[in-house]
């Protein structure tokens, strides 16, 4: 019997006690099938008891998972009134790197829709390094990004949900030779030098995507430019070096830029809800079941045939994909798990 138990697991364990189908006390909590089974299963070994009898038609309580609702029930309450007196009712603050980018603030725009008792506050730290940094801290509750980029000792201190595999662009001047494409295929921008924020101390895990993509290409990143704060300022460095600019189709049009999607393959960017690990706040609850429901309803977790990614981020958030595209969808086996 361990010295604590994790209340995400009682709640994991109550959920299913009460729907009796692991499938629908998922769709409940809104965490994914997967992750409510091994939730239960460890609170089992934690336990050192079965609490579940499970067939391929039914799910049913044993003794020992009788016995321990009301004990459940009692913890989780305390928890919800604690939270009720000091948690959930202070705002989330929620990062969005900039204000153009679309993926984040869609997922912010639905959870306010999903939630509007709450109060769901946006930031913008301009990348995902700068925003974890305030996040470990506790100045900052969420951010969007690439996870996989993140320092290793950061990484450690955060959650992370993958959102959208989002395809990337180029920013081209307008009288740039490759605005006459349509599609702008990687082997055209060798000999380049693309701006991918090179020096900015709050965006080296979209430097390093870069220069993964770019290794063996022939492209180079562009050298640091002064650090510019706010969209006028970047704007008038980037007409001033007139580099092309490594971006995400979403990305917001400048005057006098034009912006190609990349292709030759597709490479896309990984796009993670990162906050910080053992957080627990309603806000985040909705904010999470906005970015399942958008990334269903808009298949911004499918990958396009060929298209490329770092095997790093693959690694990360394969497993994450799988749970996230199984969230709400039920079988008449699936209780059985």
């Amino acid at each position: 019997m361990p010295a604590h138990l994790d209340p995400r697991l009682l709640r994991s364990f109550l959920a299913v006690a009460e729907e009796l189908h692991f499938t629908r006390a998922a769709a409940r909590l809104y965490v994914a099938q997967q992750a409510l089974s091994r939730d239960v299963r460890r609170l089992e070994r934690d336990l050192g008891v079965e609490l579940f009898v499970r067939t391929t038609r039914q799910v049913t309580l044993t003794a020992d998972g009788e016995r321990l609702v009301p004990h459940a029930r009692r913890v989780l309450q305390a928890q919800d009134d604690l939270l009720a007196a000091f948690g959930s009712a202070r705002p989330l603050l929620v990062d969005l790197n900039s204000p153009g980018l679309a993926t984040g603030r869609r997922v912010l725009l639905r959870a306010r829709e999903l939630a509007p008792e709450q109060e769901l506050m946006a930031r913008y730290e301009s990348g995902l390094t700068g925003a974890a940094v305030e996040i470990a801290a506790g100045r900052l509750d969420a951010s969007f990004g690439r996870y996989a980029g993140l320092d290793p000792a950061l990484r450690r201190q955060l959650d992370h949900q993958i959102v959208r595999y989002e395809p990337m662009a180029v920013v081209l001047p307008e009288d740039h030779p490759l605005v006459a494409l349509a599609e702008v295929p990687l082997a055209a921008l060798a000999g380049e030098h693309v701006y991918a924020g090179a020096g900015n101390p709050r965006t080296p895990e979209w430097t390093g995507l870069a220069r993964s993509l770019f290794e063996g290409r022939g492209i180079e990143v562009a050298a640091p430019v002064p650090l510019a704060v706010g969209d006028e300022e970047f704007r008038r460095i980037m007409t001033k070096t007139r580099n092309p600019i490594l971006a995400v189709v979403d990305f917001p049009a400048m005057p006098g830029t034009v912006v190609r999607p990349l292709v030759e393959p597709v490479p896309l960017s990984p796009v993670s809800l990162v906050w910080r690990k053992g957080l627990v706040h309603s806000a985040l609850d909705a904010l999470r079941r906005a970015a399942l429901e958008l990334g269903l309803a808009e298949s911004w977790l499918e990958r396009p045939d060929g298209a490329w990614i770092p095997a790093i981020d693959m690694n990360m958030t394969s497993d994450h994909k799988c749970d996230n595209v199984n969230i709400g969808r039920t079988s008449a086996l699936d209780s059985s798990t």
